[in-house]
């Protein structure tokens, strides 16, 4: 197998964990459409329903990080396929709320894993000048597998088929068993464990002969070092860095991308869309999100991260201040509902070429060799903490306030996560994860 063939696997394969959560984060908004038909759902259950995902992913980012700082990236990842397997077959043949929300309990714990484990291995296998596209493939496989629950949602419409929109997330998740098991592990990681010449031999697979040499030399500067875990994950010079990784993931959330994409069916059938052309409108939102996305995989390694990051906030804050004017303004109307699309569609499409990937590439990028899972996974778990309460309390919202009023919300959230890319967020672009990490020992000593 030649270099580039043997490169396109490792990064194909290491990024699928990332469609898998991009399926279950969008198949259930379909799916809510026809659950309450077999088993009743309130309001309340309709949010735990969706919400208890994010349950299980707080643990599973959690513990994910630790864990692979521990026994490898790769280990890791598969034991995530497996979970992902086990939840969607509960999923599928869940007989009431109870099940529902174990299944979904049981797929948070894969989602929490893949979204700590995906954007550390991408960063640590993808050499310093590709870094930003190539980790930008976790947000590219989670548009697609979002797409493709999108697509799956609306061929099972016509038979209210919600237990195989939910079931088929097991097809994906076997795919990834298996091709885990054919892929490396992080050279980062088997440096760590005094494993040198299989780190070169991974290395070589995605670098020149003279890069491998150079990052050989500056990680065992820092492994020279002798700090634990907990030892880095707790000093002075790495606080500022939980600090703004911690406030990106959340702010990613708190500007409610997940409630348009968990919810955005039930939205449009607020405007006053019927069921099916609903779901429809939600395919061409997904078709945006993977297009942009792809914008933003050629562009992130050009304009840099935090230009991106502010460029985003600008875009996303008025589509949605302007809908919500509209909203605010206008009787509904089938016009109406069909703006409420469009202005959606332009907050995905800003959202997908800036916060969407910037955020995951940056995560592993902010943090040192040491504690890089474990730090990434605390972050990712504040991530899905923020997921969490804003899918839980986004249809209590919508029935207690209405539509436009959630949108003014998010938009002076938006607001907020532009004045604190500003201030806080350093910039990453053209930085090897050595050289970062040497800046910030520089910076934080005491």
């Amino acid at each position: 197998m030649n270099k580039n063939l043997s490169k396109g696997w490792i990064f194909f394969f290491g990024a699928l964990g990332g469609l898998l959560y991009g399926y279950d984060t969008g198949v259930i908004s379909g799916a809510l459409l026809f659950i309450s038909d077999d088993i009743p759902l309130t309001n309340f259950l309709e949010g735990l329903v969706v919400s208890s995902l994010l349950v299980g992913a707080i643990a599973g980012a959690g513990m994910s990080g630790y864990v692979s700082d521990r026994f490898g990236r790769r280990r890791v990842v598969f034991v995530i396929a497996l979970i992902y397997i086990i939840g969607s077959l509960v999923l599928a043949f869940a007989p009431n709320v109870a099940i529902l929300v174990t299944g979904r309990v049981i797929l948070g714990l894969g989602v929490g894993g893949s979204t700590a484990i995906v954007p550390v291995y991408l960063s640590e296998m993808a050499p310093t000048e590709q870094r930003g596209a190539l980790a930008s493939l976790n947000q590219l496989m989670i548009t697609i597998g979002i797409v493709l629950a999108y697509f799956v949602n609306y061929a099972f419409t016509p038979i209210e088929g919600w237990r195989w929109m939910l079931g088929l997330a097991a097809v994906p998740a076997l795919v990834l068993m298996i091709g885990v098991m054919f892929m490396p592990e992080s050279p980062k990681w088997l440096l760590k464990q005094n494993r040198e010449k299989e780190a070169r031999k991974v290395m070589g697979m995605t670098r020149d002969q003279s890069e491998i040499d150079d990052e050989i030399k500056q990680m065992k500067k820092i492994e020279a070092q002798k700090e634990s875990t907990w030892d880095v994950l707790t000093s002075k010079w790495v606080r500022p860095m939980l600090l703004v990784g911690g406030g990106i993931a959340v702010l990613q959330q708190f500007i409610g991308i997940n409630a348009v994409i968990y919810y955005a069916p039930t939205i449009f059938t607020e405007a006053g869309l019927e069921n099916s052309a609903s779901i429809l409108g939600t395919v061409g939102i997904g078709i945006l999100n993977v297009l942009m996305t792809l914008v933003a995989i050629a562009t992130i390694d050009k304009v840099g991260r935090k230009k991106l990051l502010l460029i985003g906030n600008v875009g996303m804050t008025l589509s949605l201040a302007i809908l919500a004017t509209i909203l605010f303004t206008q009787e509904l109307t089938t016009s109406i509902a069909w703006l409420t699309v469009v202005f959606l569609g332009l907050f995905i499409i800003f959202f997908s070429a800036t916060w969407g990937p910037v955020v995951w590439v940056m995560l592993p990028e902010l943090f040192p060799l040491k504690a890089r899972g474990a730090a990434t996974g605390f972050t990712t778990l504040l991530l899905s903490l923020a997921n969490l309460i804003v899918s839980l309390f986004f249809p209590i919202l919508l029935g207690a306030i209405g539509t436009a009023m959630v949108f003014v919300i998010f938009s002076v959230i938006g607001v907020l996560a532009f004045l604190f890319v500003l201030k806080f967020v350093p910039e990453t672009k053209g930085r090897s994860l050595e050289q970062i990490e040497n800046d910030l020992r520089g910076e934080g000593t005491g």
